[in-house]
């Protein structure tokens, strides 16, 4: 997902990072709050003290952090959310949004009660424009260039926000993590999209085992502008 990802981690046994989205028939969550409620539900597990030392999702967590770092989306509505809610795991809420994130699981490995939900079907819309993002937000910027369904972009915020967690000092990721994990997915303007992918900022290029071409930048990711250390490095 990064551009120093190498060709080792496909050496490595390979696991995945289940993440459900609820979504009603009759309220769906708008797409930018789901995909900001998926970034962190993503960072709540990188944070949750379960996944670290003897942690019971540590061993699973260090797995798939030592293989290519997939992540899938899937929906469920009614019984089927209620089903995967009994799981391990995390909801995380937005304004609306529910997203549940589940410890890594093999490529083949997938419990019966989110083996069966559905990959596609995820289109959401928002009502209106998201606007500017809140201050003290990080910032992940989507390619204006590319396609995605909302699914693939939940993925997608899901590494950019992962990005800056690995390249945070632990007094940063607290700081974050203690005013909640703000973050704010925008589309960037067009003529910025170079200069971002060349900022130095974090960039994840995709894999291109669904949607996209492989290599394709995807997200850059901008360092929300909390602790002293931090703020320089934002956007």
């Amino acid at each position: 997902m990064s551009s120093n990802e190498t060709d080792t981690r496909d050496l490595s046994p390979q696991f995945v990072l289940p993440l459900v989205v609820r979504i009603e028939r009759a309220e769906p969550p708008a797409r930018t709050d789901a995909l900001e409620t998926a970034a962190r539900a993503v960072l709540e597990i990188l944070a949750d003290e379960r996944s670290h030392g003897d942690g019971e999702w540590a061993r699973a967590m260090t797995d798939w952090q030592d293989a290519r770092i997939r992540k899938v989306v899937r929906r469920a509505r009614g019984a089927e959310w209620r089903r995967a809610s009994a799981l391990p795991g995390i909801t995380v809420t937005g304004e609306a949004a529910e997203v549940r994130v589940f410890p890594p699981v093999p490529l083949d490995g997938w419990p019966k009660e989110l083996v069966k939900l559905q990959v596609s079907g995820t289109d959401l819309e928002d009502p209106a424009e998201p606007g500017e993002a809140p201050a003290g937000a990080a910032v992940l910027w989507l390619n204006p260039e590319l396609d995605m369904s909302a699914g693939k972009t939940m993925a997608q915020a899901g590494h950019g926000a992962q990005l800056l967690w690995w390249e945070m000092s632990e007094a940063d990721r607290e700081a974050w993590r203690a005013a909640g994990f703000p973050v704010a997915v925008r589309t960037a303007p067009a003529e910025r999209w170079a200069e971002l992918t060349t900022s130095g900022l974090p960039v994840v290029r995709d894999a291109g085992f669904t949607e996209i071409a492989p290599g394709s930048c995807t997200v850059v990711s901008a360092f929300p502008v909390i602790g002293a250390s931090v703020g320089p490095r934002g956007d």
